[in-house]
């Protein structure tokens, strides 16, 4: 699959895509549901398909003060794009020259001379262009003007409330990734290159995988069972402290899965974690000796609630 630069010309052979527009930051229910729609219509067209997506996120660009909220890595994004039948990510660089094009411009300069747009896909809620001045219905309008067709999918519901990216960050912050996942369709999970680390965990028989936070979302801090994607593919079970680590100096907030079963030295590589179930709240401990016996005791509920899944 193809990463395209929505500041450039994609290839001849993209040209006349359909594209679904949108962030799609987490790629859930709602996304896919968008994204499904365009590559179906391409499909059927035997046009490309194209998931345009933006970064930085628009929001951290107007609030560059915000907390982290990201759900998925542009890298996380991509791969989800291909798994649903895409065959090229765009991605729009959020800057003061795109937060400035008003409406129209985006659709004729980005979408019409750059793409050769056959077609756009959003959700009914969508908003572009400088001051939110577009929005479907000038899409529409839009399409018409400059040649490009246009269809809107409406929001999924689960359980009567409308699936939202909003909506899986507070089921995160309030340790609930299983409810998370139901939206997602799969775990949540936090990608990055494993750091050396104290070599605490290995002092007392837990060595641990460090992955700095960076722009991810904050979930609850505690200990979770979690399922690690190493670079050569294997799936390996664990228990993880994602969290500042109370019992050690300076509070650092780190994700660090220690992998049952595994040996191997994992340093400078790049491995996914998925959060699966939120097992208690971090402590601080007085002495090595509670912890490990906390850490064994974590261990074993992981093992379980892993073992049912």
């Amino acid at each position: 699959m193809k990463r395209l630069d929505g500041g450039s010309a994609v290839p001849p052979e993209l040209r006349g895509g359909i594209v679904a527009l949108g962030n799609f930051d987490g790629f859930h229910l709602g996304h896919q549901a968008v994204a499904g729609r365009a590559i179906s219509w391409a499909k059927t067209q035997g046009r490309p398909a194209i998931v345009a997506t933006f970064d930085p996120h628009p929001v951290r660009y107007f609030r560059p003060d915000a907390p982290p909220f990201r759900l998925t890595t542009l890298d996380q994004r991509q791969r989800l794009f291909a798994e649903a039948g895409a065959d090229a990510m765009l991605v729009f660089h959020f800057d003061a020259d795109l937060a400035g094009l008003p409406a129209r411009a985006f659709a004729r300069t980005r979408l019409v001379d750059r793409i050769g747009v056959g077609g756009v896909v959003t959700g009914d809620d969508f908003t572009f262009g400088k001051g939110r001045d577009g929005d479907v219905s000038v899409l529409h309008a839009l399409g018409e003007e400059l040649g490009f067709g246009v269809a809107t999918v409406s929001p999924v519901a689960d359980d009567g409330d409308i699936v939202s990216s909003s909506r899986i960050r507070e089921l995160l912050k309030q340790g609930r990734p299983r409810d998370a996942a139901a939206l997602l369709t799969r775990p949540f999970a936090i990608e990055g290159v494993v750091e050396p680390g104290a070599k605490l965990g290995r002092e007392l028989g837990f060595p641990t995988a460090n992955i700095r936070l960076v722009n991810y979302l904050r979930p609850r801090f505690g200990i979770y069972a979690v399922r690690g994607r190493l670079p050569d593919g294997r799936i390996v079970d664990g228990a993880a402290n994602l969290g500042i680590r109370p019992s050690f100096d300076p509070p650092v907030e780190l994700l660090e899965p220690y992998f049952f079963d595994f040996s191997g030295d994992l340093y400078g590589q790049t491995i996914e974690v998925e959060l699966i179930e939120y097992l208690r709240e971090e402590e601080k401990f007085d002495d090595l000796e509670a912890l490990k016996a906390r850490m064994a005791d974590d261990c074993e509920r992981a093992q379980k609630v892993l073992a049912s899944i």
